[in-house]
This record gives C-alpha cells, sequence and structure tokens, in this order.
C-alpha cells in the first residue's frame, strides 16, 4: 500500500506540475497575443476606454462591434438581409433595366457581418483559452494537493 501511494503521490505531484505550466503558459499565451493587436474599447462599450487585455474586455469589445454592426445594417443580421438589392442612383431611385425590372447588385452590408463575425469570433476565442487555462491550472493545483496527501498517507502506512 505504501508503495502504491508513493508511485500516485509522484505522478499526481508530476501531472499536476505539468498542467499548472500549461494553464499558466496558456494565460500568458493568450494575454500576449490579445495586447500585441492594441485594441481599446471604445468609449460607449461595457467596459469604456480600456486596452482590451482579459476576458472582461474581450467580451466588451465583442458585445459592442456586434452592437455597432446591428445599427450599421439596421438591426438585421447577415441571414437576414438579401444577398442582392437594387441599385440606386444618386436620388434614391432604383436603376432599370431595359425590361423595366430593377438591376440588382450584391448587398455590401452583408460584408460588415463577415468582418464582424471573424472579429467577434477571435475575440471570443480569446475568452474561451482564458477559461480553459485557468481551468487545466486549477486541475493542475488539485492534483498537485492530491499528490500531497497521497504523500502524507504513505507515510502513515
Amino acid at each position: 500500500m505504501k508503495k502504491l501511494l508513493m508511485i500516485s503521490s509522484v505522478l499526481a505531484v508530476v501531472a499536476g506540475i505539468i498542467m499548472v505550466l500549461g494553464g499558466v503558459w496558456g494565460i500568458v499565451f493568450t494575454y500576449g497575443n490579445v495586447a500585441r493587436e492594441n485594441i481599446t474599447t471604445p468609449d460607449d462599450s461595457s467596459v469604456p476606454g480600456v486596452p482590451v487585455r482579459g476576458p472582461l474586455t474581450l467580451k466588451a469589445q465583442a458585445d459592442i462591434i456586434r452592437t455597432h454592426t446591428l445599427k450599421s445594417t439596421g438591426n438585421k443580421t447577415y441571414s437576414e438581409m438579401p444577398s442582392k438589392i437594387p441599385k440606386i442612383d444618386q436620388n434614391g431611385t432604383p436603376i432599370l433595366d431595359e425590361n423595366g425590372t430593377a438591376v440588382m447588385v450584391l448587398n455590401d452590408a452583408r460584408n460588415i457581418w463577415v468582418t464582424a463575425t471573424a472579429l467577434v469570433t477571435a475575440l471570443n476565442l480569446g475568452i474561451i483559452t482564458y477559461v480553459f487555462s485557468g481551468l487545466i491550472l486549477l486541475f493542475g493545483l488539485i492534483s498537485i494537493w492530491t499528490g500531497i496527501i497521497f504523500h502524507a498517507l504513505s507515510n502513515k502506512y
């Protein structure tokens, strides 16, 4: 029993150390990649005028991008907008072809959503990375604590 507890103790501590190092690395890696983008939240965000670094500022930036995109597209998402719209002249009148039907052009407002979705997805991925790294760090500390308990128990048997 003593030998099993000692081996389990060593394995738990080694696994814990690896998880703690991995968790810390994930947090540092994410922080560094986010920081190098030099993003500052706009004044109308939930966390105004601060550099985007951690999960709260990442969320604030993602939320305000969505808010601005909805505002610029008349509160319509990508899937709610038609892919083509009538081409209009400088007076706002649809341009008609020789058959009297409206000339259709690509809806450029949908491109705003493509960009916004890419940005929001990247910001949300940063949040998930912070959470995952924090969990790995926590599990590593629990594993180290378990190894210490096993070691203490091995001294009793």
